[in-house]
């Protein structure tokens, strides 16, 4: 039943997701062929999986899963040597997402698993529908195709393998018999329990006491047989034995899954090219002299796995996108549609004309300083903590207003209504020339939030 239930999916919805693919064409036509190899590959690891006992070792196991993780591994190749593809969101949906097949290796409860990762991919599901809404019907049923086909998956797990992949036992992994099964009937009889002067040695307890009076009765000299503790052995003496053994460490976790999955990380060398439209500024450490001058408005600037650099932008350009950056920063003159940051630690942005929307997804940590002319900005957040807007004030000093993180929701006839949780009246005025910081607030500094002295440092407060 496992394996027909797999089959439907193969042949239903992954089967409208490959037309869909080949409809679409291009990049998303040849990376749909590892998806639908990888699902076939996983198809017959259930078959024998519902034939045969479980492995005995974990070679054994990757042996098995070798042909669904090398399909796994070509997909995130494929997007990562695509990525000035026009179809590069649809890429990603895919690779984000794809690793749901791993679920084999979960336990014990794998279909949430599942659900994980088909929320992983929503982020770009949701640019291809926002991209191509207006242009072609068609990337929406795509969309569509692939997340029935991963919530299909979930439902199957859940149905099938709810604590886990349940391996049939037919046979064993090694071609050997089951063993046949009990006899039926009523078992025989129990043995008769020896008697008479036997009856005494069959009462292991009454042995056991017997034993310990009799060494008790020994007196002094139950003692004989003791070591004698000399001085090197004691503590107090010597102070090399009162360090004791090692703690004790447990051995690292392993996980199967993130051998089939996800690959690791590599150290790339910087790359800082342009592709047709789309400006690659990729893998720099410690490079703050990043200068893009010749632009176009219909340029698209990609920042990727940056750390500790800055990016200046000159001109107006279509967007800025920050992937996976970390301490890192982008200034630029105006943007036609947004900026956005993914995966981002500690970024920081500046614009100095327009831009007109934000977004900010799965980030920690983000400083947004605007110029006047972008007061109107809209700033989409999710999954994401420690943002920061910084508004320009008429000294040339700035009003630093943290963007709500904490949420309530109540229940009424209507549905849900939710409002953001924030402490009215808070912000901050910093002076560059007295490096004074004062809270736009009355509250008495006992009431300030916690989250807000590390300011403190360096600073006088009024």
């Amino acid at each position: 039943m496992s394996v027909a239930a797999f089959q439907d999916i193969v042949q239903g919805p992954l089967a409208n997701f490959m037309a869909l693919s080949l409809q679409i064409g291009g990049d998303v036509a040849s990376i749909s062929q590892h998806v639908n190899q990888a699902f076939q590959a996983q198809l017959q690891y259930l078959t024998h999986a519902a034939q045969s006992k479980a492995p005995a070792t974990q070679d054994e196991i990757m042996k098995q899963l070798e042909p669904t993780s090398r399909e796994i591994r070509a997909i995130q190749d494929y997007r990562e040597k695509h990525r000035g593809s026009q179809h590069f969101n649809h890429l990603s949906a895919i690779s984000e997402s794809i690793a749901a097949l791993g679920w084999v290796t979960m336990s014990p409860a794998p279909a949430p698993y599942v659900k994980e990762m088909n929320d992983a991919g929503q982020f770009y599901t949701n640019r291809v529908l926002k991209d191509w809404k207006e242009k072609d019907k068609t990337h929406k049923s795509w969309v569509d195709a692939w997340v029935e086909t991963l919530t299909e998956l979930q439902k199957f797990v859940k149905q099938h393998h709810t604590t886990g992949l349940v391996w049939g036992g037919g046979k064993a992994s090694g071609g050997g018999v089951p063993p046949p099964p009990p006899p039926s009937g009523l078992p025989p009889p129990p043995p008769m329990l020896p008697t008479g002067d036997m009856a005494p040695s069959l009462d292991p307890a009454a042995q056991d006491r017997s034993a310990l009076f009799a060494e008790i009765n020994r007196g002094e000299g139950i003692t004989a047989t003791l070591k004698k503790v000399t001085p090197d052995m004691q503590t107090h003496k010597n102070t090399a034995l009162r360090a004791g053994p090692a703690p004790f460490k447990p051995p690292p976790q392993s996980s199967t899954f993130r051998s089939i999955g996800s690959s690791q990380p590599v150290d790339k060398p910087p790359n800082f090219v342009k592709e047709g439209k789309k400006w690659l500024v990729e893998y720099h450490k410690g490079n703050h002299s990043l200068v893009i001058d010749q632009t176009e408005m219909n340029n698209v600037i990609y920042m990727f796995k940056c750390q500790d650099s800055t990016l200046t932008v000159k001109g107006k350009i279509n967007s800025v996108v920050l992937d996976s950056c970390r301490k890192s920063s982008v200034v630029f003159d105006s943007v036609v549609s947004s900026v956005e940051f993914v995966n981002c630690q500690s970024v920081q942005m500046q614009v100095l004309n327009k831009v007109p929307t934000i977004s900010i997804d799965k980030t920690d940590g983000c400083q947004m300083y605007l110029s006047p002319e972008s007061l109107d900005v809209e700033i989409v957040s999710s999954k994401s903590s420690e943002m920061n807007v910084m508004v320009p004030k008429g000294s040339g000093d700035y009003l630093e207003l943290p963007i709500p993180e904490q949420y309530k929701t109540t229940v009424s006839s209507k549905g849900l209504q939710t409002v953001a949780v924030e402490n009215k009246g808070w912000g901050w005025t910093i002076s560059k020339s007295s490096r004074f910081i004062s809270p736009n607030s009355s509250a008495s500094i006992s009431s300030w939030p916690l989250t807000s002295l590390f300011l403190i440092s360096n600073f006088n407060i009024h």
